[in-house]
């Protein structure tokens, strides 16, 4: 998807998520990040440009896992889990080392259920 061509819709626990791709130009959010995920407006954004600004070969497998990362948030906030009243300084369902976790290892973890048919 480019900037500006109409955005993904995508069902996240009963509820819409829009997915668009744009710039820092357009969106002032995506300074220094990759893309976020708006749990409030069900908005997930990622930084086509940002992304495409990398020096690696690997731009397309990095723009896939950063969408994933962002629905796994989404995945986390619809099941009620974006705010811990346990921690002081913020939900673990907030932890970026553990949704980046979840958003490199489902596709293993996704291949391993499908190989051993327990879906």
């Amino acid at each position: 998807m480019k900037e500006g061509e109409r955005p993904l819709i995508v069902n996240i626990l009963g509820t819409e998520y829009e997915i668009s791709f744009k710039s820092e130009e357009t969106d002032e959010r995506l300074k220094d990040i990759a893309g976020y995920c708006n749990s409030y407006t069900k908005k997930i954004v990622i930084d086509k440009i940002g992304v495409e600004k990398y020096e690696f070969d690997f731009k397309d497998a990095f723009a896939k896992e950063t969408l994933r990362h962002e629905i796994v948030h989404a995945f986390l906030s619809e099941s009620g889990l974006k705010f811990d009243g346990n921690v002081w300084n913020g939900s673990w369902a907030k932890n970026e080392e553990m949704v980046d976790w979840i958003a490199i290892q489902f596709p293993k973890i996704l291949k391993a259920f499908q190989e051993t048919d327990c879906l």
